[in-house]
């Protein structure tokens, strides 16, 4: 009938579904058995299930059809030839892919030894996608170990520099003490504002060290609510005023009115006393250090931006990298701090503010980083704080 479907390709449909159905049914059973072994075996038995679901169904309908058993036997021949090529194929590209995989395996054995891995652009995307992962797990591991000693080597450096700090306030506390109790002080009034100046000192240094713990450790929490930034800023202000008057620094700013930021104000406050009194430590006498404070916009999202900005001279590169690393002092002329002014203005610290900075404002969600500033007035750093409104 012309136009529709006869009963013999109905039939024919039928007689070739049960034949590949068998054929795959049985394919199956052997994928199983084989399915430890390489994928060129598995491979090739895909191609052997196809030629054969093929041969079984021809077979089944030239003897549903009465085909001469010659016609026959060319039909099997055709297939059986094509079914052998197709197996070489497969055993090829199987091979290929299994030497392909060897060499994955060889760089993950040298990744796990050495700690690293290029990708060789070789084999399918699928292998050169895994090989690309690898050296990309490579670079991050590469970092990872970087940041890691970078880390020891602060910790390192904390240690001494703490015991230092601590050793020699302790010192001097003993001398002073002895001399009181042999009545040798001349002045024992004035002895012991200098053995309250220190014990406050190394109090402040043990809850900066508790502070870094907490954060370190992930327990740190904070409460936020919703604070008027001037308000902060100009309690910070205050607060540094006196030492920055010690040291012959100006001090001052403004924040753009009526900004407000949700923050944990104690931990807020913290942060800005601890960049601003880092920007007076470093600013030379008759220098200024200049706090500021607005709401910006990139187009997606507003945050709030405040910036302490002074007059150091500037960082290195290196130092740029290493300025919030936990027991970083500074490693040139330009972040040396200034000297003991006799006046009990606290002195260089134990490279803890900045790390605690950091802490608190990740903690937050925000961000913070340290930029050269170049300019008609002498050199100097920004630091800038941003947190998501």
């Amino acid at each position: 009938m012309m136009g529709g479907v006869t009963s013999d390709q109905v039939q024919i449909v039928l007689v070739a579904a049960a034949c590949a159905v068998g054929v795959g049914v049985v394919g199956l059973l052997a994928a199983w058995l084989v399915r430890h072994l390489s994928i060129r075996w598995q491979l090739g038995l895909v191609v052997l299930v196809s030629v054969g679901s093929v041969l079984a169904g021809v077979v089944a309908v030239a003897r549903l059809m009465f085909i001469s058993p010659h016609d026959r036997q060319v039909v099997s021949l055709v297939a059986g030839v094509s079914g052998l090529v197709g197996m070489l194929v497969a055993l090829a590209l199987g091979a290929a892919i299994a030497r392909w995989s060897a060499a994955l395996r060889e760089g993950a054995r040298l990744l796990d030894a050495h700690g690293s891995y290029v990708a060789d652009p070789r084999g399918p995307s699928e292998l050169q996608a895994l090989a690309a992962e690898l050296e990309r797990t490579s670079e991050r591991l590469a970092e990872s170990r970087l940041r890691e000693a970078r880390l020891e080597e602060s910790r390192r450096e904390l240690v001494s520099w703490v015991s230092h700090d601590l050793r020699t306030p302790l010192a001097g506390m003993r001398a002073m003490t002895e001399a009181l109790e042999d009545g040798l002080a001349a002045d024992p009034a004035r002895y012991q504002r200098q053995i309250r100046a220190e014990v406050d000192r190394m109090v402040r240094m043990v809850d900066d060290l508790f502070e870094l713990s907490r954060i370190h450790a992930g327990v740190l929490r904070i409460s936020p609510e919703t604070v008027l930034l001037g308000d902060l800023v100009s309690e910070a202000i205050a607060g540094a005023d006196p030492v920055a008057r010690a040291r012959s620094v100006r001090l001052g700013g403004s924040v753009d009115h009526g900004i407000e930021v949700t923050a944990d104000a104690a931990a807020l406050s913290r942060v800005m006393t601890n960049l601003i009194m880092n920007a007076i430590r470093h600013t030379p006498a008759d220098g200024s250090v200049e706090i500021r404070g607005r709401l910006v916009d990139d187009g997606t999202e507003q945050a709030v931006e405040l910036s302490v900005s002074d007059q150091c001279g500037g960082l290195s590169e290196d130092d740029m990298g290493r300025v919030f690393d936990l027991a970083w002092r500074g490693g040139g002329a330009a972040r040396t701090p200034a000297p003991e002014t006799g006046d009990g203005v606290e002195g260089p610290g134990a490279g803890l503010g900045l790390a605690i900075v950091k802490g608190l404002i990740e903690a937050h969600r925000g961000v913070v980083a340290v930029e050269n500033v170049d300019g008609p007035a002498p050199a100097g750093c920004r630091f800038l704080v941003r947190l998501p409104v």
